[in-house]
């Protein structure tokens, strides 16, 4: 029988440590096909390049490992695999490690997440890791046995179409596993002004994220906080269901 195929991407560049991790770990699951910016990509989400043409370039090939950088975004890096690089449809399309993490409203914004949705909505068995350490020297070895039994019982178990895995983890000694919901919170105070040496204005994206329900121990950020792994399962779909006949009250 075949080995799984595996197709693994970032949004924080090919020669990130955490894509160097996940690539090492996946080739003891199956035969690994990485595709991955040329470059950091981080806060891209769901983004493509449609003002200029986009390259990839062969880094790699040895038995169970085939390495490309591509010059697009996540989700170029993904469409562009399906389309022009595999010969079969991957088992499993796994991205990060992420250095960060990818937590609460964190997912919409995260190049990680959206390269895993773009898996998702293909039909594709797809799960983002990441650790909330935003270091390139940040140590992965307290993760490295979940990523592969989260991986594995993923494969065995598969998930419904339209639904995918966001997998964080906390830094240091990790005290198990929780299946979280997303936690309310948005970013505030998010760009700092500064001025330039001609005195122009000019702006950073900073920020400080404020979690709107603290004491809810059925989040991700409380997992986090309390030294868990989260798994959110996480859909494609954004329809409000319970809102629709509401809506439909409307005098529109």
């Amino acid at each position: 029988m075949k080995r799984p195929l595996i197709l693994i991407t970032n949004d924080d560049g090919v020669d990130a440590p955490g894509i160097n991790v996940l690539i090492r770990l996946m080739m003891q699951i199956g035969d690994v096909i990485v595709m991955a910016p040329d470059g950091a990509r981080s806060a891209q989400s769901n983004a493509l390049t449609v003002t200029h043409p986009i390259r990839f370039t062969k880094l790699e090939e040895k038995e169970g490992l085939t390495r490309y950088s591509c010059t697009g975004t996540p989700t170029d890096c993904v469409k562009l695999a399906l389309y022009e690089i595999v010969d079969r449809k991957p088992d499993l399309l796994v991205s990060g490690i992420n250095h960060g993490s990818n937590s609460a409203i964190n997912v919409i914004y995260s190049g990680t997440m959206g390269a895993v949705l773009e898996g998702c909505e293909n039909g594709i068995l797809s799960i983002g890791f990441s650790i909330c350490n935003h270091s390139m020297d940040a140590d992965f070895s307290h993760f490295e046995s979940h990523v592969l039994q989260i991986s594995g019982q993923a494969l065995k178990n598969g998930l419904p179409y339209g639904t995918c895995l966001n997998v964080n983890s906390p830094c240091g000694e990790i005290t198990g596993i929780r299946i979280s919901r997303q936690c309310v919170g948005n970013w505030t105070k998010e760009f700092a002004k500064r001025s330039d040496p001609q005195g122009r204005s000019y702006f950073w994206l900073t920020g400080y994220f404020d979690n709107k329900e603290p004491e809810a121990e059925d989040t991700d950020e409380w997992a986090l906080n309390h030294g868990y792994i989260s798994i959110v399962p996480t859909k494609i779909d954004l329809t409000a269901y319970r809102e629709m006949d509401e809506v439909r009250k409307w005098d529109i």
